[in-house]
């Protein structure tokens, strides 16, 4: 790791920043930062307590003089999306994040920087530990699993918490204020099916689909990106029905909530169609390449030979497993008719993995509505069954609906027009944010959502604006200051 990332202003946040990132810490296995966390609060002196999900909760009296001043719960989750570019040679179970500074950003060598939401849980190490920063009575909530499912903040119970007001530190944008985000369930579709052998009259190939942009599901479904699994399957349909193509094996995508880069599969040709095919194939890559040339410009379609496959998919269940893909909703289904310029309903088709027998298709709806939420989710559900899959719906989670007149978001609002001679962007968001289901068991507390500018979260390209963090924690400073009085 770079030293010149711990020389950087505010150190303190920084250097949180850089312990932080030495600590594997992948959703659903937050052992190790779990412990780092409470070892870190116990080290200070203060309250630290691991409720029964696995979140900590770490307590800090208020500064003198501000002991009357209401009580501010600062909340950031532990977990980080894993994504790597398929030529880094990297292990997240056993190795720190590489980062480097190129300019005014951090950044990360081939793979996902964990900014999000590892800025927020540094500034909230950094207050914790802090001796001279004045600041009102702090409950810190550091919650797990953020990123596959939201399971910390679904398992934290009411009764915990006496905060009146939380500081989500979890969007990614430094002149925006949210209040609002979207709701989000998985749909998998999952079974198995029949395979065939094939003669010696095809040749195989590899074929990948590659260098896509990606990114955050939900902060970037809006941006029209491609998703390589909706484009290897476009590839695969028409060459099948065109050429007679065969299909041994497909794999694309990674995480739910990232929208996918990369998608290989296993193929066999008729010798005779050989020609045809290849021709085909770079004249779908030119199209593809035109198509999404200002949103993916680096965008690959690959041809390589390939060890003959043993078996192949049988024929009826190629026709409708292509056809069920084809078919599946991915992108923006619907804008919200009430926030102009906010998606309220998208989904992303996540993951394809066909192989062996057995396949699963993952996606991950979203909705700041929870009825439309379901209606898409059952439309996706029917597209599969129709293919003969079994569906299962799970990590059903609750938006966040928009309080405007709560009185922190005048707050920080009038604060921020102080600070940098601007409006601030009060908005809601298309993400999965915690505020929402912290909020079931909270409904009194008020809640707010910022940070620093963040780009490319949920993907290699990930990085971090240095002279936006700077910005981002002097204003955190200077709302912690003006919380008001308790009542």
């Amino acid at each position: 790791m770079s030293t010149a990332v711990r020389d950087l202003e505010p150190k303190a946040l920084w250097n949180h920043f850089a312990d932080l990132n030495a600590v594997p810490r992948p959703s659903k296995k937050e052992e190790r930062v779990i412990q780092f966390i409470k070892d870190f609060g116990n080290s200070l002196g203060l309250e630290t307590i691991e409720d029964e999900t696995g979140n900590v909760i770490i307590r800090k009296p208020a500064t003198a003089g501000m002991e009357n001043r209401k009580t501010v719960l600062l909340q950031s989750h532990l977990d980080m999306v894993h994504q790597k570019n398929a030529d880094t040679n990297f292990d997240f179970n056993t190795q720190g994040i590489d980062m480097f500074v190129d300019g005014d950003w951090v950044k990360a060598k081939g793979t996902t920087l964990g900014a999000d939401n590892g800025i927020g849980v540094a500034t909230i190490m950094a207050l914790l530990a802090s001796k001279d920063i004045e600041h009102p009575p702090i409950e810190a909530l550091f919650t797990i699993d953020e990123e596959t499912g939201m399971t910390g903040a679904l398992g934290l119970k009411g009764g915990l918490l006496n905060a009146e007001i939380m500081l989500n530190l979890d969007t990614e944008d430094d002149h925006e204020l949210t209040i609002g985000c979207a709701g989000g369930i998985d749909v998998t579709a999952t079974g198995t099916y029949e395979t065939e052998t094939i003669g010696t009259d095809f040749k195989a190939y590899s074929i990948g689909v590659k260098g896509l942009t990606g990114g955050h599901s939900g902060m970037d479904i809006h941006l029209g990106r491609g998703n390589a699994n909706k484009l290897m399957n476009r590839v695969l349909f028409q060459a099948a029905g065109q050429f007679g193509l065969r299909i041994a094996a497909v794999d694309g995508g990674s995480l739910r909530n990232a929208i996918p880069r990369e998608s290989f599969a296993i193929v066999a040709v008729p010798h005779a169609q050989d020609t045809a095919f290849q021709s085909f194939l770079n004249s779908e890559k030119a199209a593809l390449k035109s198509e999404y040339a200002t949103t993916d410009p680096n965008l690959e379609v690959m041809l390589e030979t390939a060890e003959q496959p043993q078996q192949v998919w049988a024929p009826d269940f190629q026709y409708k497993l292509l056809r069920a893909i084809y078919a599946c909703p991915n992108g923006i289904f619907r804008m919200s008719p009430d926030i102009a310029g906010l998606v309220q309903t998208s989904n992303n088709l996540a993951r394809v993995l066909v192989k062996d027998g057995n396949y699963s298709l993952q996606c991950l709806t979203r909705s700041s509505v929870d009825t439309e939420k379901m209606d898409l989710a059952r439309a996706i559900q029917g597209t599969f069954e129709l293919a003969g899959a079994s569906i299962t719906m799970a990590g059903s989670y609750p938006g966040w609906t928009p309080r405007p007149g709560a009185s922190i978001v005048k707050l920080m609002s009038d604060l921020y027009r102080e600070m940098y001679h601007e409006e601030a962007d009060v908005n809601a968001c298309h993400a999965g944010l915690e505020c929402g289901i912290v909020g079931s068991n909270y409904p009194e507390m008020e809640m707010i959502s910022f940070g620093p500018n963040i780009r490319g979260a949920h993907s290699p390209d990930e990085k971090v604006q240095i002279s936006s963090v700077q910005k981002y924690w002097e204003f955190t400073l200077e709302t912690l200051k003006r919380i008001p009085a308790k009542a």
